[in-house]
Parts: structure tokens; sequence; C-alpha cells
């Protein structure tokens, strides 16, 4: 069994676990459910570059990437950077992340956010929005056709955008359905976390001009952003080259400037 079977058989049973716990209705009644969404689609379209910075602790590939920074700090200075999005792990055993994170994050900024989340259950979808998330991430790889069109549309019935993982052509192919607002590629190999960014290169022109196109997972500099953006992305999910550092707003802010120079 890979790690990401790994990370589903675990999800699933923590589904399980909660729904015993906190009852849907319950989460419908949280302050935060009938809370405004704010688009994180059009944030990237509207920025020159799309980036969308992503607080994460821990992964899979890297045991360590950042257990020093305080999570309020992080997501205040991508704010202040001038990200388009923000992206936090609410994973607890693989990532280090936990809904906590999200919670504050949400309290901390006004810029949109994305739960990164292996999400199997509508269940996490209802949760996502209780904890004030504008949008959520949904993985072709984990998911069937069916579940991703069910799951999307649920999603778009409360307000949330959806952001669909791909890895390769099969997964984009089975993912081209009228509820999503955004089409990430993922450079990593969920299954070997093998990064090779011509896996992006090979799909964006597969994309429907209609979604918006982002680049995610390892992308560290500013040639590598021009070149996926030339090709004809819209946004770029990036975490570990922020995250690595004792002050990722401030690496984001580098980035920024190193893009805007001609």
């Amino acid at each position: 069994m890979n790690i990401l079977d790994q990370i589903i058989v675990q999800k699933k049973r923590e589904v399980v676990l909660k729904k015993s716990l906190v009852s849907a209705n319950q989460l419908e009644n949280t302050a935060l459910f009938n809370s405004r969404t704010t688009s994180l689609s059009k944030s990237v379209l509207h920025s020159p570059f799309g980036i969308i910075a992503e607080h994460k602790r821990r992964s899979p590939s890297k045991a360590t990437i950042n257990h020093n920074l305080f999570l309020e700090d992080v997501v205040k200075g991508y704010e202040d950077a001038g990200a388009s999005g923000i992206s936090v792990l609410t994973d607890t055993n693989f990532f280090g992340g936990s809904l906590d994170d999200f919670l504050l994050a949400k309290a901390s900024v006004k810029t949109p956010l994305l739960r990164k989340e292996f999400i199997v259950d509508e269940y996490q979808i209802l949760e996502s929005k209780a904890y004030g998330a504008d949008a959520i991430l949904l993985i072709a790889a984990v998911l069937t056709q069916s579940e991703i069109k069910t799951l999307a549309a649920f999603a778009h019935s409360i307000a949330l955008e959806v952001l669909l993982e791909v890895h390769n052509q099969a997964e984009l192919d089975k993912s081209l359905i009228p509820e999503l607002d955004m089409i990430g590629v993922n450079n990593r190999n969920l299954k070997t976390f093998e990064v090779r960014l011509d896996t992006s290169l090979a799909l964006v022109d597969k994309i429907p001009i209609n979604v918006v196109k982002i680049s995610e997972s390892g992308l560290h500099t500013a040639a590598e952003i021009k070149l996926l953006k030339s090709a004809g992305f819209n946004g770029f999910l990036m975490g570990e080259a922020f995250m690595k550092n004792n002050n990722p707003g401030a690496e984001l802010a580098t980035l920024l400037q190193q893009l805007k120079a001609v």
C-alpha cells in the first residue's frame, strides 16, 4: 500500500469518527457556515501571477519543513506580501495540520482560503464551510468521475469553489465536468513523490479555457513561474519554497519582486 492509499484509508476512518461526534446539523449551525465566501478563482485571475501560498509544516516526502513558526504570522505575511490565495493543510497524521489551523487562518486574514485536505465525503465539505473555507481541494487520483461530480456540485451548493487536482491525462479526462472552478496540475506524483514540471507543461493545453489553470508543487523560482505562466497557467500553488524559511511572507514578497522585474 503506497502513501496515498494509506492516507485515504486513514481519512475514511477519521470521517466515520467525526460524524459520531459532530453532526452535519451542528456544522450547519456554526457561526461561519452562513458567512459570505470570497472567490479564489477570481482573485487568481485578477492577479498578475496568482500565487496561492501554502502553510505546511511537514509532508510524507519531507518529514519536517518548518515546525517553528506561528501560523498567524505565516498567513498574515502571505497576505501582506500579495498572495492571491492562501492554502492551509488540515491533515494531522501526515502533514501536521488541523482544522484549528484553518480557524486561526480565517481569523487572521481576509485573503481567500483553500482547505487542503483529502476529501472523500460530503461531510468534510460541510466541515470546510463551517471552519471558514472559500474553496476546497478535490483529488482526482482518489475519486471516481461520479464522486468528483457529486462532491463538486455539493460544494457549489454551499457557495464553495472547487480546485480539482490531477496528475496525468487519464485523471484530467475523467475530471472535465462543468462543476469545476479551477483545475490544478500537481507536478508531484503522490505515489512516488517524484517532481516533474513537464507534467504541467504536458497538460496545460488540455484544460478548457473557461477553467482557471493552476500549477502545483515543486515550484521554487521566478524562472519556473514565468515559464509556466507563458505556457498558459493562471496561478501557482506554492508551499515548501516559502515554508522552509523563517519568514515565508518575505520569501513570497521577494519572489513577486523578481517576477515583476523586467
